[in-house]
């Protein structure tokens, strides 16, 4: 294409069209319009034009993506790349110092699965039921075990990828997904597609099969660890902080599910699976559109042949109401959506040896004993250690030292021993026998049930460890930077007994630790600081009271508003509140009224920790609206409590005619009846999702039904 009259900017924005149309054919389409020589020249110009005039530099540029242009189809390396380091760093973003959170517009589910083909029958048959003998189909789909996330494109600019986190916010990682090849940074629309407002897209990143295979070899040549699977590998690349690191892995993603949507037009999961490509987007190589329970069945089994040809790892089928209306009228459940469920492989299953079996400590001091094995392989990874959960379980299994025993991953995912080789015994196998005194700190044990258990609380190492990683904990006081070795160094060396001794260390100290720079202490001693602001709920959680989970903790908050309320409160109020029975009330009383346990939340607050919590709202779309929750959904009522607030809502603890709306799950029992007799309207999690957003409510007539 001939320069002559160009300005830069028209020959930029042509260069950028031309070679993202060529990227398209290359990745997308595997039919390459062009030579690989006439490729590197395009590319080489646009990045001589950039050098010249960086700011022309745009983000749909192929220069801004890393692994894009001439050394990536070339399979190059790093030092073919034209240009220096800092024009490197322009063009992919410096490297972060952590991942900002960002909640996701939709939610992410999870789905229910099951390893039956008889539930996956029954599964098929409730939708039919459910959709009161409306005409619909299936979609089956590969489970693909990669790291899920969301994309979002505005304007058909991709602005932001994150993680799937808890569901409702995960963690922004856009400069990590900005390496992947094949994923277009700009939507380029083909065949007559239209560009979307909006475009919010689910799927898998992965690493494929023969790119984790040859990673691994070069890691292994370099002198360091190979990776145990290729999900752990893909997980570990997108938690690299320097996307420069990303980009010299192998990634790859493959899209399937729809998050939030304007201006798509698309009402079946086939239409979906069409619509993406035409975006540039990658779908799964192989789904199938089932007309019955049969031909589900029939694709699942289709699928179990083809699976291990697949660029990346699958464990199971995916099995989709295809229209997205009916999925609509079916909602949620507490877990997941009633229009889908997965349906597990059976678990490969893996013999090898038993060498021993040792017993660990828990925080509660509770001892769980665990098979330590001769490495094998097993779904994907090595596995060398597997749960015996407790002392019935080991008995029930009569699991010796040096039995051949039968591994499998719960799930494909947790190592569990399942049965013992008893044709292999020789009779040199030796009885475990339970200990009788604490592995960590030599106190005598005690048998409670079918669990053994340390109660010298206070001064067990093992147990203060356990403590003190669960208050740091992500879903507790989110410390960062505090793992188990510095968590272990910090107490052999008596710097901290307590959690609360975290706030009163000083830098020289934590320097002095193995292993324990200037730079890495400062980075937890402001991880420590930083944890002082926390929601009453999360503190709550972290201070490990028995029976109080991170759910119940921000329920507390949430009734009593302050640390000094709810300690203050007595056993008949802490049980009136909603979700928290008589033992919970008991333990937290218990745990309240002990002065020692109020000695040191004197000293927590001493040390400068201020809890937050929820403000109210002064307008939104539900400002001025009262909400009544019932049922069982898909995240603890509070945290829609939360939602309503924030969106200026009120919530009332009963149905009446003041009510605006009544927001059900599974048993919804006598607010169900109530609402009617009230005429209060009944919405599911769909149409609550759809008043949130200041949307309509209801589908149209005819299409909403509540179950029940």
């Amino acid at each position: 294409m001939s320069e002559s009259g160009k300005n830069p900017e028209e020959r930029h924005s042509e260069l950028v069209a031309e070679i993202n149309r060529h990227n398209h054919a290359y990745y997308v389409d595997a039919a390459p319009t062009i030579s690989d020589q006439e490729y590197d020249l395009l590319y080489r110009n646009l990045l001589k034009l950039e050098q010249q005039h960086p700011d022309l530099i745009t983000s749909d540029s192929p220069t801004q993506v890393v692994g894009e242009g001439s050394w990536s189809r070339m399979q190059g390396s790093w030092s073919q790349i034209q240009g220096s380091w800092e024009q490197l760093n322009t063009r992919i973003g410096p490297a972060l110092t952590y991942f900002a959170s960002v909640p996701h517009a939709a939610p992410m589910l999870s789905l229910d699965n099951t390893y039956s083909k008889e539930e996956v029958e029954e599964f098929t048959k409730r939708v039919a039921k459910l959709l009161l003998g409306k005409p619909h189909s299936f979609v089956v789909e590969p489970k693909v075990d990669g790291v899920a996330v969301s994309l979002r494109y505005e304007g058909g600019r991709l602005v932001l990828g994150a993680t799937r986190g808890d569901g409702k916010q995960g963690d922004d990682v856009t400069q990590n997904l900005r390496t992947i090849r094949r994923l277009p940074l700009t939507l380029a629309p083909v065949d007559g597609a239209s560009l979307p407002e909006v475009l919010e897209v689910r799927g898998e990143v992965y690493f494929p099969s023969a790119g984790f295979a040859e990673m691994n070899r070069k890691r292994v040549e370099a002198g360091e660890a190979p990776f145990a699977n290729p999900r752990n590998a893909a997980a570990g690349s997108l938690k690299q902080l320097d996307p420069k690191l990303v980009a010299q892995r192998p990634l790859a993603i493959v899209l399937y599910g729809p998050g939030e949507m304007k201006g798509v037009d698309c009402a079946t999961q086939e239409e979906w699976f069409a619509l993406l490509p035409r975006f540039g987007l990658p779908t799964p190589s192989w789904h199938r559109p089932c007309a019955d329970t049969a031909a589900v069945l029939a694709a699942i089994e289709e699928l179990d042949a083809l699976r291990k040809t697949f660029p990346y790892e699958t464990d199971g089928a995916v099995v989709k109401l295809n229209e997205w209306p009916l999925r609509a009228q079916l909602g949620l459940t507490s877990k997941a959506p009633r229009w889908a469920m997965a349906y597990k492989y059976s678990a490969e299953r893996a013999r090898t040896k038993l060498n021993d079996v040792t017993f660990q400590v828990g925080r509660t001091g509770t001892i769980t004993p665990v098979a330590e094995m001769e490495p094998v392989f097993v779904s994907g990874s090595t596995v060398r250690r597997a749960t015996l959960h407790n002392l019935d379980d080991l008995e029930r299994k009569g699991v010796r030292k040096g039995d051949f025993v039968y591994v499998e991953k719960a799930g494909e995912v947790i190592p569990a021993v399942v049965g013992v080789d008893l044709e292999a015994r020789t009779g040199a196998e030796e009885p475990v026998v339970a200990p009788a005194l604490c592995p960590s700190c030599q106190a005598p044990l005690t048998r409670e049930g079918i669990f053994l258990r340390c109660t010298n609380t206070a001064r067990c190492p093992e147990q203060v460890k356990q403590r003190l990683l669960h208050y740091a904990q992500r879903s507790a006081m989110d410390i960062e930077n505090l793992g188990d070795a510095a968590a272990e160094q910090l107490i052999q060396k008596g710097l901290v007994r307590d959690p609360v001794d975290l706030y009163g260390l000083a830098l020289e100290p934590v320097m002095a630790l193995d292993r324990m720079a200037e730079k890495s202490a400062r980075n937890l001693l402001d991880g420590i600081a930083a944890s002082k602001e926390r929601p009453l709920g999360k503190f709550l959680f972290a201070l490990g009271i028995i029976h109080v989970g991170a759910t119940s903790g921000n329920d507390l908050a949430a009734h009593f508003g302050s640390l000094e309320a709810l300690m203050n409160a007595s056993l008949e109020e802490i049980e009136s509140v909603p979700q928290i029975g008589g033992v919970m009330a008991k333990s937290l009383r218990d745990y309240f009224d002990n002065p020692e346990n109020r000695a040191l939340l004197q000293r927590y607050l001493d040390a400068g920790l201020r809890f937050t919590v929820p403000q109210k709202a002064t307008e939104g779309p539900l400002f001025g609206k009262t909400f009544v929750l019932t049922g069982t959904l898909s995240a603890p009522r509070e945290a829609f409590a939360e939602r309503i607030r924030a969106a200026g809502g009120k919530i009332a603890g009963s149905v009446s005619k003041k009510t605006d709306y009544l927001l059900a799950g599974e048993g919804g029992g006598q607010k169900a009846k109530d609402a009617k007799k009230h005429e209060v309207p009944v919405l599911d999690e769909a149409a609550f999702e759809r008043l949130v957003r200041g949307e309509e409510p209801f589908l149209p007539a005819g299409t909403f039904q509540l179950e029940g």
